[in-house]
């Protein structure tokens, strides 16, 4: 079957769906542009620097041997280790293949053509991705300073709206909407819209704002997190979703079997228990941050204050920048994909790595300036 054959039967909105673009691997790079992989440094895809707990490692190894033998298809000792750290019951937790995984489930349940989501202009592309997959329209909501609106987001609500979704922290912004803002936003929204509050680097914030007393009052939401981030499991694919057990109950009919593998919940399982891990990571993101923060001041770069682990700045051509630092073994975002051509993203890393980034980024802009 040719192409052109191919696309009489499947949709035609695939035609005008931009696959999700990720950071490039290392050793990709690495090969492309023949430089020695471990001279690499990527800062491109807000990475644990720190890597995965030694207690999930372990975990890890202990489940290899019994790669044969398929998972708990129900996730039992997970679910109930994440129900118990959020004074929850089990039925209202949802596994994932990522939390991503949950964003499609919650496609699958609620969207169809004619119907719409609601998100902010500069939030995770992957939500917008997510509608035209199924059909549904998508309606960004304007963000000044990089900040959700919800009294916006609250307006252009309507009849065919069945998603809402709030990142908060917001990627690639990393900004926040505090709980008075939510509080507001949470008395307009009609009981036809389930309200997505994803929460990846929640773990990043000082104070965060309280969103799973929504789940426990039994409204139409679900909290999204994650074990990609400050728990450095990425390559593993887990997250979960927090909801009401009616609708985590639905989203359970939407996955596929055995969607969580066994060394993901167990690594997963391991993580949730070593703070100590975690509470590295933040201080490494903390230090990182302000190094960064710091250093674009002083360097007269306009970025965006973040509280997660990274930052968006403005370096002009992003795209270019992108590329001149990719060739000098530093990989970092370029944010177009996001309607910001002069903007580009950067993850906090260790601090040589973070040194480092900003060397290569003094030096291409210089260069980009002097006109060499």
């Amino acid at each position: 079957m040719n192409e052109s054959e191919l696309w009489k039967w499947a949709h035609g909105r695939l035609r005008d769906l931009v696959a999700y673009e990720p950071g490039r691997p290392i050793d990709e790079v690495a090969r492309d542009l023949g430089l020695d992989p471990s001279s690499v440094v990527k800062l491109a895809s807000n990475e644990n620097p720190l890597g995965p707990s030694p207690a999930a490692v372990e975990a890890m190894r202990r489940v290899a041997g019994q790669a044969h033998i398929y998972p708990d298809g129900g996730g039992w000792a997970l679910r109930q280790a994440i129900a118990a750290k959020h004074g929850l019951d089990m039925a209202n937790v949802v596994l994932g293949n990522g939390s991503n995984e949950i964003i499609e489930l919650l496609g699958h349940a609620t969207l169809a053509p004619g119907r719409n989501i609601v998100t902010a202009d500069h939030a995770f592309v992957v939500y917008k991705l997510l509608a035209t997959l199924f059909g549904a329209k998508t309606v960004e909501v304007p963000d000044p300073g990089f900040r959700h609106d919800l009294d916006a987001m609250a307006d252009a609500i309507n009849p065919e709206t069945r998603l809402v979704f709030i990142a908060n922290p917001n990627n690639p912004t990393g900004t926040l909407v505090g709980q008075e803002e939510i509080d507001r936003f949470m008395e307009r929204v009609p009981g036809h819209v389930v309200v997505v509050f994803d929460e990846a680097y929640f773990e990043f914030l000082d104070t965060p704002p309280d969103t799973l007393k929504y789940v426990r009052e039994g409204r139409p939401v679900i909290v999204l997190r994650t074990f990609s981030k400050i728990q450095g499991l990425a390559a593993l694919r887990i997250g979960y979703g927090l909801a009401p057990a009616d609708l985590a109950g639905v989203l359970q009919k939407c996955r596929q079997p055995f969607n969580a593998n066994a060394a993901a919940q167990e690594a997963a399982l391991a993580s949730l228990a070593d703070e100590a891990h975690q509470l590295r990571t933040k201080e490494n993101n903390d230090m990182g941050l302000d190094y960064f923060q710091r250093t674009f001041a002083e360097m007269g770069l306009e970025f965006v204050p973040s509280v997660a682990n990274f930052v968006l700045v403005k370096v002009g051509a992003g795209r270019e920048v992108f590329d001149a630092m990719m060739r000098q073994g530093v990989i970092v975002r370029a944010m177009d994909g996001y309607k910001l051509p002069d903007w580009i993203r950067i993850s906090v890393g260790l601090p040589a790595e973070n040194e480092k980034c900003i060397e290569v980024l003094r030096k291409v802009l210089e260069e980009r300036d002097s006109g060499k």
